[in-house]
């Protein structure tokens, strides 16, 4: 009895010595345990950039009428409830959303980490803008931070994202004033955008507000504020100074298109949309962006109508045009955009025609043209804004113009030209051919099956809001 009694109480010692010092024995002095920021930051500027540039190509630019797909296209033809390839931005917004905000965090705790707060109140503007615009209302105020805040959020209206403390334009202004009050001399690392330059920053905060404003400026007055940033002057004017990142020619780097097998590159091809556009402007960027179909004899392109029953009809994909090289052959000529030089000179020439600023709206077009085709690293055809991409054209408009130069040398970009083309109809698109959405265009994305579960509550009166989660039911700023 003495000898189980004294083996119980070495146990016991033993057992409280282990618990002790449990944390320091299984801790791994050689792992961090938290991401250094750093890391943070180029991880979530590259991760949704790719991710983005990536659902632009199978997903946004079916949306927009750039390219349509031949098989796996249930979402060509609008069942946007149904993502195959691509169509679920979703997870892409909140989990970049979620490690931004570790940054923002550590840099409003650790004085050493400040240099971080401006850049990632801009970043969270910016992934914000892109997922309110999508889908409409989301869980915006409550949702980054699963530690400390509730895990199933409420979906905050689209206006307050936009206009309240801590909404976009908030965060663009806090962003733009930390950098500018920022004066230590620890370097912003991990910056894949601008290399640690914190005045392009600036400029990028500045080009976003810019963007939103004009997008919202249907329902908020926004002409003193867009006229302040003109006048100021301080945006961005080159394409040297665009928010991007390259791509490169071997992975990981790559775009993804170039590493998939080639079946599911050739699953899409040019729309008939897009190069009815493109041919009416005699536009060369379409040699940059597609290649002539393989039956061709005299190097012609061709496109097919968005939205084909691929159950009952069969394409040959000798007859239709494969995106150009730079999306597959040669990524490193292509780019993750986040916004452009000739995007900043297209809403500013937009806002100029509708007065919201006093500014020369043909110049303002014309140069956006022209870093556009600089962007495209294509040559600027010396007639071709003075025919039919014309500011003046006849029976066209101004907006028209822009709003159509814009979406072509948006492609890829995210959904921009879907979004544009809800916000002013600009260009018109097709009724595409066997859809699933009784032949409307849709105007907003579906929340995704999993909020059902995951946020029901929450889930189920947003989706009330917007007639049963329907995709044809407009957000705020198109109402």
């Amino acid at each position: 009895m003495k000898n189980i009694l004294y083996i119980l109480s070495i146990l016991s010692l033993v057992t409280i010595s282990c618990t002790k010092d449990f944390e320091a024995i299984n801790t791994n002095p050689n792992a961090p345990v938290s991401v250094q920021p750093s890391l943070l930051l180029r991880q979530v500027i590259y991760n949704f950039g790719e991710e983005m540039s990536y659902e632009g190509f199978v997903a946004g630019d079916l949306l927009a009428q750039h390219r349509t797909a031949l098989d796996f296209n249930l979402f060509d033809r609008h069942a946007l409830k149904s993502p195959q390839l691509g169509g679920n931005p979703w997870p892409v917004f909140y989990t970049n959303l979620r490690d931004n905000e570790i940054i923002l965090s550590q840099s409003r705790t650790v004085n050493a980490l400040k240099v971080y707060e401006g850049p990632a109140l801009i970043l969270k503007a910016y992934m914000a803008a892109g997922l309110t615009d999508l889908f409409g209302d989301v869980p915006y105020f409550e949702a980054f931070d699963g530690t400390n805040k509730t895990v199933t959020p409420v979906y905050d209206a689209q206006e307050d994202i936009y206009l309240n403390e801590g909404g976009i334009l908030d965060n663009l202004n806090k962003g733009i004033e930390a950098i500018e009050n920022y004066n230590d001399a620890i370097p912003l690392e991990g910056d894949i955008l601008f290399n640690g330059d914190l005045q392009a920053w600036v400029r990028f905060a500045n080009s976003l507000k810019v963007k939103y404003l004009v997008r919202i400026s249907g329902k908020v007055d926004v002409s003193s504020d867009l006229q302040s940033i003109f006048n100021e002057g301080n945006y961005i004017k080159t394409n040297s100074q665009n928010a991007i990142f390259d791509f490169t020619n071997s992975e990981p780097n790559s775009f993804r298109l170039a590493q998939l097998r080639i079946g599911d590159f050739n699953n899409f091809v040019l729309s008939e949309t897009m190069k009815d556009i493109l041919t009416s402007l005699n536009d060369t960027r379409i040699n940059t962006l597609f290649r002539p179909f393989s039956n061709s004899n005299s190097n012609e392109f061709n496109g097919l109508l968005n939205g084909i029953d691929a159950t009952s009809t069969s394409v040959t994909l000798a007859n239709y045009s494969l995106a150009g090289t730079p999306f597959r052959e040669d990524t490193s000529t292509l780019d993750a955009n986040f916004i452009t030089a000739w995007e900043v000179h297209f809403a500013f020439a937009e806002a100029a025609i509708k007065n919201l600023i006093t500014a020369d709206a043909q110049q303002l077009y014309e140069t956006g043209v022209a870093l556009a085709f600089e962007y495209w690293k294509t040559d600027l055809p010396p007639d071709y804004l003075t025919n039919g991409a014309a500011f003046n054209a006849p029976n066209k408009t101004p907006l028209q113009q822009i709003i159509t130069q814009k979406w072509i040398a948006n492609i890829i970009n995210g959904y921009e030209g879907w979004v544009e083309y809800r916000r002013t109809g600009y260009p018109e698109l097709r009724t595409i051919s066997a859809s699933l959405n009784n032949n409307v265009i849709p105007v907003r994305m579906p929340y995704p099956a999993e909020e059902a579960t995951l946020n029901a509550e929450n889930y189920n009166r947003a989706a009330s809001n917007t007639n049963n989660n329907s995709i044809d039911s407009p957000v705020w700023w198109d109402e």
